[in-house]
């Protein structure tokens, strides 16, 4: 399975912010569309990610207020991994794994295709092994019988 085909799947609504957008404004818009993450975009090119990982370092390091606590540019991840539409899913999750991600922007080029979640990536494989283990079952079912010795 590719990138492309859990695209497919998720719909393209993609969610952007600039990185001189107040910290506050970018987390009250993660809250109102209930997503984890927004892709920093600046002058058509992606520059960072936002995660919620990153809001509550700076929600933390600001005494508990996120009031005052400056611009998304300051608290972004300002060089994510990115993967494009033909990586596999099996390397995804190892990226995911091994570098704590859980979310990549999804680039062809330089343009942006959008973003799989942790969730986006677990969903996709078990549907996939859940699509397997139905057609083994049917396999299974109506395996031929097998001929009696004495006919």
């Amino acid at each position: 399975m590719k990138v492309s085909e859990i695209l497919q799947v998720k719909g393209d609504i993609l969610y952007t912010v600039s990185p001189d957008t107040a910290l506050g404004e970018a987390s009250s818009t993660m809250a109102e569309n209930d997503i984890g993450s927004l892709v920093v975009m600046e002058y058509g090119d992606l520059v960072g990610m936002l995660t919620f990982r990153e809001v509550i370092k700076a929600v933390h390091a600001n005494g508990g207020s996120i009031a005052g606590a400056g611009t998304v540019r300051k608290h972004m991840d300002d060089s994510p991994i990115t993967v494009t539409p033909d990586t596999d899913v099996n390397e995804v999750r190892r990226i995911m794994l091994e570098k704590h991600a859980r979310y990549l922007p999804v680039m062809n080029a330089r343009t942006l295709l959008g973003v799989i979640s942790f969730y986006d990536v677990a969903r996709a494989v078990l549907e996939a092994q859940s699509f397997e283990n139905r057609m083994l079952k049917a396999y299974i079912r109506d395996w031929p019988a097998e001929q009696n010795a004495e006919d």
